[in-house]
């Protein structure tokens, strides 16, 4: 498989302009293949040579202005074209391409429910190639022109509003200018609630077996939709781009969503089949407000070439969390932000494969792939948020308006988004450009109090090199309740201080980034230190308690915080907490790295069982039904840690938990998961679950579960269906490596860890970066921590030559290995 390169990408871009896409697509054509007619008027701008990139089954002819070209000539995905003459041409191509299993390309599902068919496209980056010829780059944007030929029955979703001629024949409105990987059709079946607003048809869309569940809150959704609509039309001059808005939910999508211009898709597990948290609920709002952010910021104005594929990202975070906040009824997006994604961004600014928000230079496509992580999103929309409080909200959009007006229906570079924020503010962006895009690495601000004549003054000490706009809070004891804290006073602060800031009597607890609005690291004075092993749970503020559980993790993982000490102030604390998204966060990482990995085995039964412990205390105090979110919170990490059969055994044969909730499908295959893991269950009993599930998500259930029986040979089944197999598509391939690796049958997949080097790299190699990143994601044996393991994964990266995607993911992993055997000080 071939990649372009930046230089490659330039220099086509300065030879060639773009016109128009007409493509043909017939789905009627069988299982594995589909055919595909495309016709790509362009023109040169000089003679010279050129290419054309395509990822054919079959490529059975292809002409430039009516001459044959020899198909034979295709090599690594790439038709040259020859000897081309300054002025018009038109490429004719007739292909068949292959379906995917994979979420690359077009994606080709049949869901077990009710046997009916579903395709749909995930072009990005690099994989319009699979679907049908193109000149692949961002900056070469065109018009499209789409026909589609669809069994009957089927309706197909595009870009622009579609028209159904009969005979299966459907046409969609050509687009405006468009890059190459933002075309989208989604084919199929499909069950749809319409409605209209601002004049302009919207849809959301799911697979007919999902109907009742998309039905259920199709009010929400579309409530959500119209609000985070309306309010980008309070901030942004420039108006929705595009002549319709439809939402397809769609089955084993590989990312959340996907911004493809009037045809977002999302993966379908938004559609709920069982009972969710509300924040849930608030993170599928937010994912409607972020990929609609990218109608503007990425699809009316697209980054010129991956190294600014921040400017997607991070714009559509940080307007994805803001706007839930100011356009729907959930308060605290910025919490879960602070939770699950800001530690994103950390763990991933610590490790060896860290890079600036605004790298340099990305050489190449394979190398573009790598950067949609921790970085481009949680940390570019940190420092976007910061960028706002420095700036000011006024400026920031002034800028963001001028960006739009400038650069709309083209490409735009990061000096050009600086130039639109420079031409709003008298502030130096460019500067703070500098200073927080194209570094790396986390920040650590601590408070250092010297009193002074009865009084106390705060210098914040930093280690690191950015400027910070931060807010340090200053917490007393409340003199009526020991365990609670209460806010005194919120002081801004500019870091580097050139003076100490004056702050009166000494508080009990300093916190710096209260409001979380800086991406640093946090540290406590012991005085600060004291107060929150006393009073955490007391602090007012969810958000304020956020921060500090961020800063006691990074502690933990910085080797500065026993892991025991952390399971110790959760039991303390979290009963009492009342966020879901800090409740959920915690017991996460307390879970699956305190107990799994940062603490030796002979310790994690008794890390277990202190958060059982936990767990039960809050599914007392939630007995009343006051708070049914932070019960299933904790009835999931009950199933999740219980060391012991007979209580989740119950709660299955009687289908409820005690004081509720009856046990959904998500329950009941989590139950049905850990008795496997405990070796508690059979595959009589899977197949029995199986037959009341039948769907998508209880084949996945069963996979997991059949992976997860402590049985030599069913492991060795579940590794040849994963290695040596390429049958399973990419949730099915996920869903069992999520069941092969448990730390309680750490002896009987042992011999398993060197071969998980052995298999990998070609596995990567023969089914792409998709699977290439399941397998080095959710297949890397996290269980495994100890010095044998880091040596076996060092000489696969040392000397198998893996994949870009499974060369990253394993760089990752293997580092956050090393930190683990850094914590148990090892």
């Amino acid at each position: 498989m071939s990649v372009i390169t930046r230089d490659e990408a330039q220099l086509r871009a300065e030879f060639l302009d773009v016109h128009r896409y007409t493509v043909e697509l017939d789905l009627t054509t069988g299982d594995e293949t589909f055919e595909s007619r495309t016709a790509i008027t362009f023109s040169a701008r000089s003679a010279g040579d050129t290419f054309v990139e395509l990822k054919p089954a079959e490529l059975r002819s292809v002409t430039l202005d009516g001459q044959p070209l020899d198909p034979g000539t295709l090599h690594d995905d790439r038709l040259p074209l020859e000897n081309l003459t300054a002025g018009e041409h038109e490429l004719r191509f007739d292909t068949v391409m292959r379906y995917s299993r994979t979420g690359e390309g077009m994606h080709r599902f049949t869901d077990p429910t009710d046997g009916e068919t579903y395709v749909y496209t995930q072009l990005f980056l690099d994989d319009v190639q699979r679907v049908f010829p193109a000149f692949d780059q961002p900056d070469l944007k065109a018009v499209f022109e789409l026909t589609v030929t669809a069994p009957e029955g089927w309706t197909v979703l595009a870009n622009g509003v579609t028209e159904h001629f009969g005979g299966g024949r459907w046409r969609a409105a050509p687009t405006p200018l468009i890059s190459t990987y933002l075309v989208a059709v989604a084919a199929g079946p499909w069950h749809s609630v319409r409605t209209e607003h601002r004049g302009l048809p919207f849809g959301i869309h799911c697979r007919r077996s999902l109907a009742p569940h998309l039905d259920t809150d199709a009010d929400e959704i579309l409530d959500i939709t119209r609000a985070c609509f309306d309010r980008y039309h309070e901030k942004f001059e420039e108006p929705y781009p595009f002549d319709s808005y439809d939402q397809a939910f769609v089955p084993e999508f590989n990312a959340g969503a996907m911004e493809n211009p009037g045809l977002v898709t999302f993966r379908d597990d938004f559609v709920y089949r069982s009972a969710v948290t509300d924040t849930e609920r608030q993170t599928r709002a937010m994912v409607i407000a972020h990929e609609m952010a990218h109608m503007w910021f990425g699809d009316l104005v697209t980054l010129k070439w991956w190294d600014d594929i921040w400017l997607n990202e991070s714009f559509a975070e940080y307007m994805g969390y803001q706007t839930t906040l100011e356009a729907t009824r959930f308060s605290e997006p910025w919490v879960e932000f602070g939770v699950t994604r800001k530690s994103w961004g950390y763990d991933a600014d610590q490790r060896p494969s860290t890079h600036p928000v605004a790298p340099d230079a990305v050489d190449d496509t394979a190398a573009a792939l790598l950067n949609f992580d921790g970085i481009s999103y949680a940390k570019g929309a940190s420092a976007l948020r910061q960028l706002v409080a420095w700036l000011g909200e006024k400026d920031f959009l002034d800028g963001i308006n001028i960006h739009f007006k400038r650069h709309r229906f083209a490409n735009a570079t990061l000096a050009d988004f600086i130039d639109s924020l420079a031409a709003a503010t008298q502030r130096d962006v460019h500067a703070w450009a500098d200073a927080w895009l194209r570094t790396t690495g986390v920040d650590t601000l601590t408070p250092v109090i010297e009193p002074v004549s009865g009084t106390c003054t705060l210098t914040v000490a930093h280690t690191g090199s950015r400027p910070h706009r931060v807010t340090a809070g200053l917490y007393d004891h409340d003199l009526t309740d020991e365990g609670r804290l209460t806010l005194r006073e919120r002081i801004d602060l500019d870091v580097p201080q050139s003076t100490p800031q004056p702050i009166g009597k000494r508080p009990a607890l300093l916190l710096l980034n209260d409001g979380d609005l800086t991406y640093a690291k946090i540290r406590f004075d012991p005085e600060s230190s004291a107060a929150i092993r006393a009073g955490l749970a007391g602090l007012p503020d969810p958000l304020t308690r956020a921060v500090v559980w961020n800063a006691l993790r990074d502690a933990v993982r910085d080797g500065e915080l026993p892991p025991t000490d952390y399971l110790d102030t959760a039991r303390a604390h979290l009963p009492r907490e009342t966020d879901l998204a800090v409740a959920e966060g915690v017991l996460a990482f307390a879970s699956t790295h305190v107990a799994d990995r940062y603490l030796r085995p002979e310790h994690r039964p008794a890390a277990l069982a202190t958060l059982s412990s936990l767990c039960r205390d809050l599914l007392r105090r939630t007995e009343d039904g006051d708070n049914p979110g932070l019960r299933l919170i904790a009835v999931r990490h009950f199933v999740d840690v219980a060391a012991h059969p007979d209580t989740i055994a119950a709660w299955l044969a009687d289908g409820t938990v005690p004081g509720g909730p009856e046990l959904d499908p998500e329950l009941r295959w989590r139950i049905l998961g850990r008795l496997a893991v405990l070796g508690a269950t059979d595959e009589a009993a899977i197949a029995a679950e199986l037959d009341r599930d039948p769907s998508a998500t209880g084949q996945e259930g069963a996979a997991t579960c059949r992976a997860a029986l402590p049985d030599p040979e069913t492991k060795r089944a579940a590794w040849e269906a994963m290695f040596a197999g390429d049958d399973l598509s990419n949730y099915l391939f996920t869903a069992t490596v999520r069941g092969f690796w448990q730390p309680e049958q750490a002896d009987l997949v042992r011999p398993y860890v060197p071969r998980y080097y052995q298999d990998v790299v070609p596995l990567a190699a023969r089914r792409g970066p998709a699977i290439a990143a399941a397998a080095g994601r959710h297949g890397f044996p996290h269980h495994a921590v100890d010095a044998e393991h880091l040596a076996l994964g060092e000489a696969c990266l040392r000397d198998a030559d893996p994949t870009a995607a499974l060369r990253r993911r394993l760089s990752d992993e293997l580092d956050d290995l090393a930190r683990a055997l850094r914590v148990r000080g090892e």
